[in-house]
């Protein structure tokens, strides 16, 4: 099977009431905050719900788009032999509305932290940039493009 020529993908930043935000930990990623593929005939925001459910246990609400992400560079998935092609994100900022923390397939560990020692914890610097976008957030849509592999680069980074 060939794969597609872009990955869609959704991110959730989900904030509970105390101001915590939810991360997850990945066998691949380390601390992520949860999301993950688009699957064939579902909708963005169905299928953020159904990602942040199946990595952290937590059932949210999403409340607005706030950043749109191209990492165009193609890379070797795990398996060191097929291309993942480019990858388009789109990251939302989500509220829990019920639900206990648990892992999955996926997630080694689930928790919520403070909003202001999530970067102490994140590594991925993609994830790390697009976390900063949402602290940074002011109403306009970021719009970022970048290359994770060999090195990570951001090439274009602004608001749409």
């Amino acid at each position: 099977m060939a794969m597609p020529t872009h990955i869609v993908a959704v991110g959730g930043i989900v904030e509970n009431e105390q101001g915590e935000i939810l991360l997850v930990k990945t066998q691949h990623g380390g601390w992520v905050y949860p999301g993950g593929q688009v699957e064939v005939g579902e909708n963005l925001i169905n299928a953020l719900i159904r990602e942040v459910k199946e990595e952290s246990g937590i059932d949210i609400i999403v409340s607005n788009l706030i950043g749109v992400y191209s990492n165009t560079g193609i890379h070797k998935w795990y398996d060191d032999v097929t291309d993942v092609p480019t990858k388009l994100m789109m990251d939302y900022v989500c509220k829990p509305v019920s639900g206990e923390l648990s892992t999955s397939e996926e997630t080694s560990e689930s928790r919520w932290v403070a909003k202001d020692e999530v970067l102490d914890l994140v590594t991925a610097p993609a994830i790390r940039t697009r976390y900063q976008a949402y602290l940074e957030f002011n109403g306009n849509i970021n719009y970022m493009e970048y290359i994770t592999k060999q090195n990570f680069e951001l090439k274009l980074n602004r608001t749409i």
